[in-house]
């Protein structure tokens, strides 16, 4: 199994901590860094970074990474990183074999999350979301989350402004190759190409899953506030890395 973590964006709400989102620190170590290693903690025997803006000093920075860890990262380039995400998935899982765990680089988890997302592969989805129900959680900023709205183990809608939803999208996900081929036809069909469109041409075939974390603790880092409560928390629910 192999991990695409996507890295290519602005990182405009983060913008206060540094030039490049991914290699902002939390308690010293790099996002890319946290999300590589936890994937790689999760049986990815190779990560692949796709990566956009300061793609030049993110790329020698996983140069370094992957020679002081043993870890293999391969580098993606995204010639335009102002693309919705959707892009950067399809160039990630070009390099992929087989099913992937896919990540974004400012999201962080308990491990336990991603350990059990990487056993979720089935032949009766191509997809399958690590969800929260906890719709009072808040760790959650609801101005910036992706909702779902499931029915069992499948999901019906997912987007930022579908009404009604029961879950949060955790931005954790372990797919197959329908992903980027859903992404794809999305994008033939006239939209943008996010990633949320091709979770939504996949959940309209039944073929997208959701994996509840329960309790499990996870952080999206998307604006000094929620980095603030990383370098609170990080520590205590990620002691495999930080201890």
């Amino acid at each position: 199994m192999d991990a695409v973590i996507i890295a290519a964006g602005y990182g405009s709400r983060l913008r206060a901590l540094g030039e490049s989102k991914p290699l902002t620190v939390v308690n010293g170590i790099p996002m890319i860094e946290l999300g590589i290693r936890q994937a790689a903690r999760a049986g990815a025997e190779k990560v692949i970074v796709v990566t956009g803006h300061e793609a030049e000093r993110l790329e020698a920075f996983l140069g370094g990474l992957a020679a002081r860890s043993g870890i293999e990262i391969e580098p993606v380039r995204v010639p335009d990183w102002s693309v919705p995400n959707g892009h950067s998935v399809i160039a990630g899982a070009a390099r992929a074999s087989g099913d992937y765990l896919l990540l974004m680089s400012d999201h962080i988890f308990a491990g336990e999350i991603l350990q059990s997302l990487a056993g979720q592969g089935a032949p009766d989805r191509g997809v399958t979301l690590a969800i929260d129900r906890r719709l009072d959680n808040p760790l959650v900023d609801p101005e910036d989350a992706t909702w779902v709205r499931s029915e069992g183990t499948r999901i019906r809608a997912i987007g930022k402004t579908i009404a009604p939803y029961d879950a949060v999208d955790c931005g954790a996900f372990l797919a197959t190759h329908e992903l980027a081929g859903a992404i794809r036809a999305a994008i033939e069909s006239g939209v943008s190409g996010s990633l949320s469109d091709g979770m939504q041409r996949l959940a309209d075939q039944g073929r997208a899953a959701v994996m509840d974390i329960g309790t499990a603790w996870w952080l999206d880092v998307d604006e000094p506030r929620f980095h603030a409560i990383a370098e609170a928390e990080a520590p205590a629910h990620l002691p495999e890395i930080f201890g």
